[in-house]
């Protein structure tokens, strides 16, 4: 990412129509540089430009894509592993495979990006002759913009969708109008779950921007690196990585820290990009009961509310985050396999596969936490 200008990256990214912080060059270098995201880990990035024809100047960059090659699957939240399975019990070489993706991070967005869709399309077709090219199994373009999975089906790549779980702003006035809006039961359950939470003596303080200072961001990693460590694993992001966004990103960070009696012990952290939150990181020193929906969902969403905010996304799966009113949407992803054989088996598993994540779409939104209309 080094080789590309900072500014004629984001300028294009700016263009698309749905850019994220995580797009942006200085988060995808932090991940570089930080060690997070490299060869060492299984993430080696290969960043592909297209230029007007005789020209590679900075105003004739037209599409750039940030792909990852990778002799594994960790780190992707849409999973593959049946697939790479496979390809090994026929005797075939799943890995490398490229991911075009955010690593580590579920959050949909732009992945081609590009100033017009016949630069989309011709970054497509650049894509597919390098994956020949470099011999990959596959290319997987995970969490992506409508328009980029619009431009791949078109292009003859296999769609796949999932669900997640986003609150939407209906231009509430408080947290109190916000609960107004759902069912009896769900708001009952939220006030019961506030009130665990302050009756325990925890209370919260919000940093924002700037105001997350380096002692912060480490209480913040102290408190990310234990929820990893207490589930078996080593944190994916290194403290480095967080300095970096300190350092080059600070604006597009929110803290909420939670206290008690006067010393932290737990915290959460959100994303924001123009009128969106994107709910990533928390950790917690000490047990509460209910502090990880008080630090996750509604200190987010009340702090969304008073300053105009229009979204909050939850991050993948969790189908209890419905009873928080955040709201099942749709994400896909878009696949591209050099195997023939294989491309029409996985084809039909998705077939399959999409016919049941309908039908869940579907019940999920009969279970709306919404009052009735």
């Amino acid at each position: 990412m080094r080789k590309i200008s900072a500014q004629d990256w984001d300028s294009l990214l700016a263009r698309q129509s749905e850019p994220t912080p995580f797009m942006r060059h200085a988060y995808l270098c932090a991940m570089e540089d930080s060690g997070s995201a490299c060869s060492a880990t299984g993430w080696t990035p290969r960043v592909l430009t297209l230029h007007q024809a005789g020209n590679l100047g900075p105003a004739d960059l037209v599409a750039a894509v940030v792909l990852y090659v990778k002799p594994h699957s960790y780190g992707e939240y849409v999973f593959d592993w049946a697939w790479a399975d496979a390809y090994q019990r026929h005797g075939l070489s799943y890995y490398p495979k490229a991911v075009g993706a955010v690593p580590f991070t579920p959050v949909p967005g732009s992945r081609l990006l590009a100033d017009s869709p016949a630069s989309k399309t011709a970054l497509i077709n650049a894509i597919e002759a390098m994956a020949q090219q470099d011999d990959w199994s596959s290319v997987h373009l995970l969490f992506v913009s409508e328009d980029d999975q619009q431009a791949t089906a078109s292009a003859g790549w296999l769609s796949r969708h999932t669900v997640q779980f986003h609150w939407h702003n209906a231009l509430y006035a408080d947290f109190e109008q916000f609960l107004g809006s759902l069912s009896q039961e769900k708001r009952k359950k939220i006030r019961q779950e506030r009130r665990k939470v302050s009756e325990a003596g925890v209370t919260f303080q919000t940093l924002c921007g700037t105001d997350i200072q380096t002692t912060d961001w480490d209480f913040f990693y102290k408190c990310y690196a234990q929820t990893y460590f207490e589930h078996g694993n080593a944190p994916y992001l290194s403290r480095d990585f967080f300095q970096r966004m300190q350092d080059t990103m600070p604006n597009h960070w929110v803290l909420f820290v939670a206290e008690n009696e006067g010393q932290r012990m737990a915290c959460s952290l959100i994303s924001i990009e123009g009128q969106v939150a994107y709910g990533r990181y928390w950790g917690a020193l000490e047990r509460v009961d209910c502090l990880h929906f008080e630090a996750c969902y509604y200190q987010p969403i009340a702090w969304c509310i008073a300053h105009g905010l229009t979204r909050f996304e939850g991050g993948a799966q969790g189908e209890h985050k419905m009873a928080r009113a955040l709201l099942p949407v749709k994400a896909s992803s878009a696949h591209w396999l050099a195997h023939p054989d294989f491309a029409d088996a996985v084809e039909r598993y998705l077939e399959k596969e999409g016919r049941g994540v309908a039908a869940y779409l579907e019940n999920l939104e009969a279970r709306s936490p919404l009052k009735k209309a």
